[in-house]
């Protein structure tokens, strides 16, 4: 069975300098069944130690997430939680950021990863959402167009091949080899495109 389905995607910086990004994809109910919030997040884990080919290895321990470095205890992320919530019919898990080499240290209690499955009419909202996010890259809250260059063509484009790609391989492999899906352009929040 092919089908065909969009991938919503949006990437900004906001007014603070903090990072928003956001993908969705809302797969038919039958394509869907089985999925939660939960079970996302561990195939989002999986996902990423597969992407990077182990280089980036993630780990869970009481009550922490950290994006480990190869053979080494160095956090590029960690996160607290995670912490799960349901608004009516819609399962959330959310990651709260709590340091690591790739976050400003002055802002490591700020952002977090939020994981989402809310079944709609006929189909299930897929969302991963990115928000609040202090990249180390960008220095500060008041960035030089520089350091946005460079956070642009690196970090942030890694998340989001590394995102769309995840969410791409998950509709393939309920709606078959074959299906197709095309990435659009979302605008959820207001800031500037990265």
């Amino acid at each position: 069975m092919d089908h065909d389905s969009r991938i919503a995607c949006q990437q900004i910086l906001r007014q603070d300098a903090s990072v928003f990004s956001m993908q969705q994809m809302d797969l038919p109910a039958e394509l869907a069944a089985g999925l939660t919030a939960a079970s996302l997040f561990e195939r989002y884990l999986q996902h990423i130690r597969r992407f990077t080919l182990g280089l980036i290895r993630p780990t869970c321990a009481e009550g922490q997430v950290h994006f480990r470095l190869l053979g080494t205890r160095l956090s590029l992320l960690a996160f607290d939680g995670p912490r799960a919530a349901t608004e009516g019919k819609a399962q959330s898990l959310t990651l709260a950021i709590s340091g690591g080499l790739l976050v400003q240290p002055q802002s490591c209690d700020r952002g977090e990863l939020t994981f989402s499955c809310e079944p709609l009419a006929e189909t299930v909202r897929l969302t991963l959402r990115l928000a609040d996010f202090c990249p180390l890259l960008l220095g500060s809250s008041k960035p030089s167009p520089g350091r946005k260059i460079l956070y642009r063509f690196t970090q942030a484009a890694i998340h989001k091949v590394v995102t769309l790609r995840f969410l791409a391989r998950l509709y393939r492999e309920r709606a078959g080899k074959n299906a197709c899906c095309r990435v659009v352009p979302a605008r959820w929040e207001q800031g500037e495109d990265i």
